[in-house]
């Protein structure tokens, strides 16, 4: 018997896999049933849709064939799937978290936002997102009584050729001090959040809460899927944006603190150069912009928001 290179990933210029030794019947028999199973799409009317299938299917029979996978490996997985379907609820997306930790949903991101003329970097939307955030005023507090340290937020949002965009729609949500978001609290609260819209000249401000790290929910599967691997399920620290406007493409990032110790080791493949900021620390006393009297430290950061026209 001998090692054989995979035809399939060949064909399509994918990366070369030199399987493990197996024999041309066996060789055979495997590679027939690829081929009967993708054949079964044929009338498939949709192109995309068996674009889709054909390409999954004969990525995970090559997955199986490379790994050489056990029948008790193979229940192990659907064991696992099984379970993250049950701890999934309306609140709490197993699945994403899935995603998120292999790397998934950030090369999606990749892939669907590509760069252009300097435009804000896109990142991972991440299970926390509510549709029923509640709106504020310019300068407004955001944290709406969730604990942290008090954060100012300002920056402007504009297109690619640094003309401001009035009127973006800019969510932001963020975890409190202990790491948690308001509806890992209760499903129908809702603090450290908010949107708002950004002014004629593009300009945006706000309070909200110094960023810490968080680790993701771990008490479910993929938590251990993690621990068995010796991965940490720690966050770095972040704060979420969605900014939107017409004409341009929507924008699904976040920014990071500079120096936090998690940084590149952020679970969910989430950081990038561009998007890590400096939150300046402002000692007790320190005046705040807009007059705000706040017993203790607080911190400050600025975040320009470029957007990239829609369709690119």
């Amino acid at each position: 018997m001998a090692t054989y290179v995979n035809p399939g990933a060949a064909q399509a210029g994918a990366d070369v896999t030199i399987y493990r030794e197996v024999s041309p019947e066996q060789r055979a028999v495997e590679q027939r049933l690829v081929d009967n199973v993708v054949a079964s799409f044929d009338a498939c009317e949709n192109p995309r849709l068996n674009e889709l299938m054909v390409s999954l299917v004969r990525h995970l029979h090559s997955f199986i064939r490379e790994v050489r996978l056990t029948e008790e490996e193979w229940g192990e997985a659907i064991g696992f799937l099984t379970q993250a379907g049950h701890i999934t609820d309306d609140v709490r997306q197993e699945f994403i978290l899935l995603s998120d930790t292999l790397g998934a949903s950030m090369q999606t991101i990749n892939v669907n936002n590509q760069a252009y003329k300097g435009a804000t970097e896109a990142t991972v939307f991440g299970p926390f997102f509510v549709e029923d955030a509640p709106a504020i005023e310019l300068g407004e507090d955001l944290a709406f009584g969730a604990p942290g340290e008090p954060c100012w937020v300002e920056g402007t949002v504009t297109d690619t050729e640094g003309n401001p965009l009035a009127g973006a729609r800019i969510e932001v949500w963020e975890a409190d001090e202990d790491g948690l978001y308001d509806v890992q609290y209760d499903a129908g609260k809702r603090a450290g959040r908010a949107y708002l819209f950004s002014a004629a000249d593009g300009g945006y401000r706000f309070w909200g809460l110094t960023p810490t790290p968080y680790p993701i929910p771990d008490d479910g599967p993929v938590g251990k899927m993690l621990d068995a691997v010796g991965r940490s399920p720690l966050r770095a620290a972040h704060l979420h944006f969605m900014v939107s406007h017409e004409g341009a493409r929507t924008l699904v990032t976040h920014i990071f603190p500079e120096g936090d110790p998690i940084g590149r080791k952020d679970t969910v493949f989430g950081v990038k150069d561009s998007l890590i900021k400096r939150f300046a620390r402002q000692p007790a006393g320190t005046p705040t912009p807009d007059g705000r009297v706040i017993d203790g430290t607080w911190s400050r950061v600025r975040f320009d928001i470029v957007l990239a026209p829609a369709g690119v």
